[in-house]
């Protein structure tokens, strides 16, 4: 592992699939990256890397647990020598009024003595926006987007410096886009000048790439900020410019082929991952989970696994719990809205579990409380970062498996292509 001292970034992030996606970018920005599962275990067994990205399950869960949690994260990352540490949420800022962004941030600042903290989860690349506070999806304010229906996270309002103010304890204010485009040292100003008024954290504008690169190179002069993939590779730019690291942009992953059987797991109900499973219709057996019976029991876990058995030997197959929104609020309504998410989230986890047992060795799942859930259960402590399949979805390599090698991809609801599943098994050989 590196060395105390030599860790240039640290980054936490509240699901594995964003992890994931963090982890990609910076290893395209030409930082030699890890991702671990959870807070890792000091004998685990690393490379000498430029950053590590722990990946928590912590964005719909408890607020203190969510804290409790990064804290751990954070404590682990600054004894390996973290000069800084980006708390990676989704760039569509999923939360509610309890949380989770704004109380883990206000632990992470106490924690590290910061007076203020840059705010961003702009990711121009996937079409996420911030102007004048307010955050875009595409050419749509946040709450007009498909996110107003999220399952977990419903987001109602799109004024990011609302939002995190009636979850933080501190006062929120606005770095605009007219000061973005003044240059690293006109933000500096306006962050003494909120500093100074009493302000502990900032939502910071950003349209385009270079406004990343801007914010990054502020960001670097603080100890912890927040922010989706963008603000990671504005972080990453900068430590390059600053030859704070040297870029390395060889593929941090092995090219020998693991083989042998191959499955794909969908969980996310979003638009996106829906029309991902009807194209995959086409070129692979897909199975529709019954929601109902998962919620009921494991016997729907093992019809699933029954049916992928019969099916492997001649190829990859699709299973899927992934249903439209009014679907999945009828679920709830019969089921109960945490009764029903938890459920479907473990029969995934087994049906995930028994696919491996049954040889499986290339997974791809979509959905990021799904991915947490299968590779929760699949006890995989981290992974190395290899080629991009789609934008903020790399394969992994698994590190430490009880299984032994495996390829994996661990797909965000919206983000990837209309063949998704079929481009990802391509590139996991």
């Amino acid at each position: 592992m590196t060395p105390a001292g030599k860790l240039s970034l640290g980054c936490i992030a509240d699901d594995y699939t964003g992890a994931s996606d963090l982890a990609n970018t910076l290893t395209r920005c030409g930082l030699r990256t890890v991702q671990t599962i959870g807070v890792p275990a000091d004998d685990l067994d690393l490379p000498d890397v430029d950053a590590v990205v722990v990946s928590l399950k912590s964005r719909s869960i408890d607020a203190g647990l969510a804290v409790s949690r990064s804290r751990s994260a954070e404590k682990w990352l600054r004894g390996r020598g973290a000069r800084h540490v980006l708390f990676k949420i989704c760039s569509t800022f999923d939360s509610t009024d309890a949380g989770n962004i704004g109380p883990v941030m206000d632990a992470l600042r106490a924690d590290s003595g910061e007076t203020i903290v840059l705010v961003t989860p702009a990711f121009p690349e996937t079409g996420r926006t911030v102007y004048q506070g307010n955050l875009f999806v595409g050419s749509v304010p946040l709450n007009e987007s498909p996110l107003k229906d999220h399952p977990l996270n419903p987001m109602h309002d799109s004024n990011l410096v609302r939002v995190l103010a009636r979850q933080s304890r501190t006062t929120v204010g606005l770095v605009a886009l007219a000061d973005i485009a003044g240059g690293a040292d006109a933000v500096r100003a306006r962050l003494a000048d909120l500093s100074g008024k009493g302000f502990g954290a900032v939502i910071a504008d950003a349209v385009f790439e270079r406004d990343l690169e801007t914010i990054g190179a502020v960001a670097l002069d603080h100890r912890v900020s927040v922010g989706a993939s963008g603000l990671g590779l504005g972080l990453a730019r900068a430590l390059v410019a600053s030859r704070l690291v040297k870029s390395d942009t060889s593929d941090a992953i092995s090219d020998s082929p693991v083989g042998g059987p191959a499955a794909c797991l969908a969980g996310s109900c979003s638009q996106a991952t829906l029309q991902q499973i009807a194209n995959a219709e086409a070129v692979m057996p897909v199975l529709h989970l019954d929601p109902d019976q998962a919620v009921a029991g494991k016997g729907e876990a093992r019809r699933a696994l029954a049916w992928a058995r019969e099916r492997l030997k001649d190829g990859p197959v699709l299973i899927a719990s992934s249903s439209t929104p009014d679907e999945v609020a009828a679920l709830q309504a019969r089921q109960g809205r945490d009764a029903a998410g938890h459920a479907i989230e473990q029969a995934m986890a087994d049906i995930a579990e028994g696919l491996v047992q049954s040889g499986v060795r290339r997974l791809v799942v979509a959905g990021g409380e799904t991915s947490g859930a299968v590779v929760d259960r699949l006890q995989i402590p981290g992974f190395l970062v290899g080629a991009e399949i789609a934008a903020g979805v790399p394969v992994l390599r698994a590190v430490g498996a009880s299984a032994g090698e495996m390829l994996l991809a661990l797909k965000s609801g919206n983000f990837g292509g209309p063949k998704f599943f079929s481009d990802a098994l391509k590139l996991m050989r």
